[in-house]
């Protein structure tokens, strides 16, 4: 593991990194599991005119101000640019206008609106709303603005900065997990994030790298994870695939959920087959696994399989859960198969096929396996079939 001391990350020779890695964290969100803990991204402009880009979460608030600072020397900030006003990058904005008089925010029209709402401080005057290719210039830097709403929140721009070539992109293309525990699988955590805080706004994500494709970028500089210098097609290609909602890998995840450990010893079996027929498999035990870990695999991969046991006449709860949190991301583009369990009176396949109606373009296959209380010798046999029916 690479390990890098937030407070020496260099973006460029004018343009400083202020942020702060949290590593007492334990949700994000208060749902995402964050065990290598979280960084909180924040630049600082110096040219003619100083300005800050967006600030930190409030329980890093005492470490950003001394960042900010000691990075100030002595200057006075003209400008503070609030790109996203979630609580985790605008908790010290307040704090900075109080300690600065002059200094105005710069933000979108709903940013503005929204501001406000987190704090008692009076705006009044201190808030300049820029526009879809508004710019500002500091000196030789100059900011470029423009809107990207609903990648996450309604009032969310990014900005390019033409002397560094420098795009500054909120939340996009951010990462779970501290800069001093940064390792070199970027993709690894950047999905998790994208899919569960993002996923849902792949069309709006869409309209944002269209926007971004006429400058010539050189750093991309999110609001999480690591400042991204080289081979940024990569980033940017993972990004395009992610929100078209197209598979990133050729394979099949099985996300299953057991009662008695009969429906897991039947995925088990499952992900051997499939594993002996050459498929890449990957799987999920949505009782114990991390919920958002299993919903990436979901977009990941170009098929899945859900095994869940009927309970209560119904589906049980940890698939009902996981099929919540895939219809709320818009989770589409799919083939599915479906395995079930049941003592008496099994139907969680036919319950399950029902809410995937529901789904945009998902294809459930016909060949299905019902499983009667616990493995038999007919059970294997159809999950020998199932597997030759998911296998390309």
């Amino acid at each position: 593991m690479a390990t890098v001391d937030p407070k020496y990350i260099t973006v460029s020779d004018d343009v400083l990194y202020i942020g702060v890695d949290d590593l007492k964290i334990d949700l994000f969100e208060g749902q995402y599991a964050a065990p290598e803990g979280m960084s909180y991204n924040s630049y600082l402009i110096l040219d003619e005119k100083v300005c800050i880009m967006d600030t930190t979460d409030p329980n890093t608030k005492d470490e950003w101000e001394q960042n900010l600072i000691t990075a100030l020397n002595g200057r006075t900030p003209d400008y503070l640019v609030v790109l996203h006003c979630e609580p985790d990058h605008a908790a010290c904005v307040s704090w900075a206008l109080e300690k600065w008089p002059q200094c105005q925010v710069i933000c979108s029209a709903k940013a503005a609106q929204f501001l406000p709402q987190f704090s008692d401080f009076d705006y009044t005057g201190r808030i300049q709303a820029v526009k879809e290719g508004e710019k500002l210039s500091l000196g030789k830097h100059e900011l470029e603005f423009f809107m990207t709403p609903m990648v996450h929140w309604p009032e969310v721009m990014m900005a390019y900065e033409s002397y560094d070539k420098i795009l500054f992109t909120a939340d996009a293309f951010g990462k779970f997990g501290a800069l001093c525990h940064e390792t070199d699988d970027w993709a690894c955590e950047a999905r998790r994030y994208y899919f569960n805080i993002c996923g849902k706004y792949g069309a709006q994500v869409q309209a944002a790298l269209k926007k971004t494709a006429k400058f010539d970028v050189k750093i991309i500089a999110p609001l999480h994870g690591p400042v991204l210098r080289e081979n940024l097609m990569y980033y940017g290609k993972l990004y395009d695939t992610w929100s078209k909602y197209e598979p990133e890998t050729k394979g099949v995840f099985i996300a299953h959920c057991s009662l008695h450990g009969n429906t897991a010893q039947a995925a088990q079996l499952l992900k051997d087959e499939l594993a002996a027929l050459g498929e890449k498999v990957a799987i999920s035990d949505l009782c114990r696994d991390d919920m958002a870990e299993a919903v990436e695999d979901a977009f990941r991969y170009d098929r899945i399989v859900l095994a869940a046991p009927t309970y209560d006449s119904g589906i049980m709860p940890a698939m009902d859960d996981f099929l919540h949190h895939l219809k709320s991301k818009a989770w589409q583009r799919r083939s599915v198969a479906l395995m079930e369990n049941g003592t008496w009176a099994p139907q969680s396949a036919r319950l399950m096929r029902n809410q995937l109606a529901e789904f945009k373009d998902i294809t459930v296959l016909d060949q299905q396996v019902t499983i009667k209380s616990s493995v038999k010798a007919e059970t294997r046999e159809a999950i020998k079939a199932l597997a030759k029916a998911l296998t390309h």
